[in-house]
Order: C-alpha cells, then sequence, then structure tokens
C-alpha cells in the first residue's frame, strides 16, 4: 500500500475517498489531534474531507489547513502541537493522480515500521469508531503558510540585491516566493497562480519542463531561477545563464555549505561520485541511503549528520526540519548566490565535467526474477556488493547499480566514474550482465 513516499496513484482507482477514509481511521485512533492539508489538485477536497472524516470518527480532532505545500503541512504538525499530520499529494506526479503522505511531529514522513502499523491495523480491522457524542472536532488554521513565510524571514538575511525568477508551475510554492519578497530580493513569477490541473508545465521540475524558465532567467538579467513541483517538496535550479544545475551539482553546493571536518551526509546510492568527492576532500563522510526521502531522513535524523538530500531535489537540513523543506532550500540556494557570486562559477568549481555517467532501462517481464538472477552474477563476479537498495558496486574506476524500478517493469542502470571511456566500459559490461538475465530458467 505505501511506497517510498506514501501512497500514490490514480484518482478513482488506486486512490479514492473510501481509501482515504480507512486511512484516516486508522491514524486517528491512536492520535489525539491529527493535521491534514492537501495540494492543488482538483481531488484534494474530495480526500481532505474523506481523511478529516475518518480521524475526527477515531475520537480524534482535526486541524485542516487547506491547500498548503507539503513542507508547510510536515511543518504544522509540530507547529499546532498534533500528534501527526497527512498531506493529500501526488507531488510532482501528473494532475490525475493523488496520494496521501503521513507525518511525525519532528517533521520527518513515517517510516516503514510506522507505515506498517497503518496497513495491519486495517487490515486486521483493528479500528474502534467513538459513539456520537465523542467525535473529534475539526478546526480550521488558514495561517500556516504565513506561519512558514515569517519563520523562513528570521531565518535569513537581507537579499536586497539579488533577482530571481521563480517557476511555481502552477503548485503550492507561493511560499518561498513570499518569503524572498519579505527578505527585499527582485522576483519574478512564472506560472505562480496555483491550479490543481498543472496547464503551463509538467508538475515535475527538470531540464526538459523548465525551458520557460531558462529563457527567462537571462533576458531579465537575474541572478538565479529556481522551481518546485506541485507540492512544493522539491527544489531545482537554473544558473544566471539558464543553464540547468543537476541535482547531483545542488546537492555538492548544499553540503559543502554546511560541512566541517567530521561531519556527515546522507544520499541515496544512485548519488553521483561527485559528491562524495567534494564532501571527503573537506574532512566530512557521506552514508548512502536506498532511494527515498523517508530514508535520507532516518538517517541524518541520527547524531554528527548535518545534511541530507536526494538528486531529484528534496532537501533536509536535520537542525531545521527532517522534511524535505524546498522553501527553506530555495533561500538557501539565493543566499548562496548573494555571498559566492555566480551559480554558474560555483557549480564550475566542483568539477563536476570531469564525472561521466551512463543510464539505460531494460524491459524484463517479470523484473524480480530477473533481479535474482543479476543478483546471483554479479556475487559471482565481485567480491564487494552493496545491497542498500538494489546491487551497487564500487570498482577501482567508478560505480555502478542496478535496481528494479518500483512502479515499471523495468530494471535501471546506472554506471559512473571519473572518466568517460572507464564509464563506457563499465557501463557495457553491466548491461550485458544483465541482458544475460533475460535467459529463461
Amino acid at each position: 500500500m505505501f511506497g517510498t513516499s506514501g501512497i500514490r496513484g490514480p484518482v478513482g482507482r488506486t486512490v479514492t475517498a473510501e481509501l482515504a477514509l480507512r486511512i484516516g481511521r486508522a491514524v486517528g485512533c491512536d492520535t489525539r489531534t491529527v493535521v491534514v492539508g492537501q495540494d492543488a489538485r482538483l481531488s484534494g477536497d474530495v480526500l481532505a474531507d474523506a481523511v478529516s472524516a475518518g480521524v475526527r470518527e477515531c475520537g480524534s480532532d482535526v486541524v485542516r489547513l487547506g491547500v498548503a505545500s507539503t513542507p508547510t503541512i510536515a511543518r504544522a504538525v509540530g507547529w499546532s502541537g498534533a500528534d501527526a499530520g497527512i498531506g493529500i499529494t501526488a507531488s510532482h506526479n501528473p494532475a490525475s493522480d493523488n496520494g496521501l503522505k503521513l507525518w511525525t511531529p519532528s517533521g520527518r514522513a513515517f517510516d516503514r515500521a510506522q507505515t506498517r502499523d497503518i496497513v495491519h491495523r486495517l487490515n486486521r480491522d483493528e479500528i474502534s469508531l467513538v459513539n456520537w457524542d465523542e467525535l473529534g472536532e475539526e478546526r480550521t488554521w488558514p495561517d500556516a503558510p504565513a506561519r512558514h513565510v515569517d519563520h523562513l524571514v528570521s531565518s535569513f538575511d537581507s537579499f536586497d540585491d539579488v533577482s530571481v525568477v521563480f517557476d511555481l508551475g502552477n503548485g503550492t510554492g507561493r511560499v518561498s516566493v513570499d518569503a524572498l519578497y519579505a527578505l527585499g530580493a527582485t522576483v519574478n513569477t512564472i506560472d505562480g497562480q496555483a491550479d490543481g490541473r498543472f496547464p503551463a508545465r509538467k508538475s515535475e521540475p527538470n531540464a526538459e519542463t523548465l525551458t520557460a524558465l531558462s529563457r527567462t532567467v537571462p533576458a531579465l538579467d537575474a541572478d538565479v531561477g529556481l522551481a518546485h513541483d506541485g507540492d512544493a517538496d522539491r527544489l531545482v535550479a537554473v544558473d544566471e545563464t539558464g543553464e540547468y544545475v543537476s541535482g547531483d551539482a545542488l546537492l555538492a553546493l548544499f553540503a559543502r555549505d554546511v560541512v566541517s571536518a567530521g561531519d556527515a551526509i546522507a544520499v541515496p546510492i544512485d548519488t553521483s561520485l561527485l559528491v562524495q568527492d567534494v564532501i571527503e576532500s573537506i574532512g566530512g563522510c557521506v552514508t548512502y541511503t536506498p532511494v527515498g526521502d523517508v530514508h535520507v531522513a532516518e538517517t541524518v535524523a541520527e547524531p554528527g549528520y548535518v545534511f541530507g538530500g536526494e538528486p531529484s531535489g528534496a532537501w533536509i537540513w536535520p537542525d531545521e526540519t527532517l522534511a524535505p523543506d524546498a522553501h527553506y532550500a530555495a533561500l538557501k540556494l539565493t543566499e548562496l548566490v548573494a555571498r559566492y557570486g555566480p551559480l554558474s562559477e560555483q557549480v564550475a568549481s566542483l568539477g563536476q565535467s570531469k564525472y561521466a555517467t551512463r543510464r539505460t532501462s531494460i524491459t524484463f517481464e517479470n523484473k524480480q526474477q530477473a533481479m535474482d538472477r543479476i543478483a546471483r552474477n554479479i556475487h559471482a563476479r565481485y567480491d564487494e556488493v552493496d545491497t542498500t537498495d538494489g546491487i551497487r558496486v564500487d570498482t577501482k574506476d567508478g560505480w555502478f547499480l542496478v535496481r528494479a524500478s518500483g512502479t515499471e517493469p523495468v530494471v535501471r542502470i546506472t554506471a559512473e566514474a571519473r572518466d568517460a571511456a572507464d564509464a563506457d566500459r563499465l557501463f557495457e559490461d553491466i548491461r550485458s550482465l544483465v541482458e544475460g538475465a533475460r535467459i529463461v530458467v
């Protein structure tokens, strides 16, 4: 039922009001107060109503935020003294999808053990509904985004000399823009009106979907271009020339800014060698986690960690919150530009051009059977194999990762080295091995 980012899927099939009601009941029977918020998707009201009804049927109160970003929903759990939060969102998925993501007071998403408890409670029908005179109450808190803006403004110095173009993609990222305005930045927005149909571009911000941002930044002579996905838990960027900045480069910049000797960061297992090299060069260390911000958050909650992130655009500063807060990330990147100058020069200083990455996906009718065969072959060939998430092997030239897709009948291959020829050789070797798994056993 739960994936690495909660529950997501097509509305009316995977995600229904009945499912939302059941999740609300499962959370409500073990809490006193639950925060409920939603992104701008057209199905949000129906699902949020159902979640609220389920929570209150079990005697727990509801703090209803209305339309808000996922970082605001996550932070609002602690701010309101609630026991849990339920965000109605499918993040960067298409408008036809929706989902539910559960949050703890620390801002961390429910971990595997907590979601497993929810599923067991539902499967065993361990839900107790209260009497008519014990139903929970619902109150609204429309000012949670303003609380978020105030917090951000108090956390940063003035941006009077910085010009930003912000592509909100018709999502819920307005908190970032309001905070930048309040801090004195010059801000021009693209598609700033929240619209759950996402008519301007796909909800996922990447090099292919941010062409308007890439054109507008140099046209306006802005210092940086920033973009969110539909629920604003992701932050990506283009530099002052309109060039898209890779997630690995942003991860390295954010981490380099906070890491001192002895500090640790957490990143998913498919992260570029660039990050490891940058962090180790200043005396820090890198821990690899399974893919998914919930796994990064679990790790950075431990002592000694100062940052965690995913190249997809999720960034976590544990001293701030254990939720990926793309609003905070937007201001942090603006701060880096204000402090150190052009983003293009900061990216160039990382030396990213010397890293070569190769990727492909191979279709299998039964990807799990294929992965079992691939794993046997890799273990037979290599002595040290990391099975944190998929199968990763580090070699003297670089590394490769073979991982089954969580949503498609494909096995994904990534290979990276510090030299293009080494990357090609490593990639061809592992692709040949994976192709060999097509043999029927």
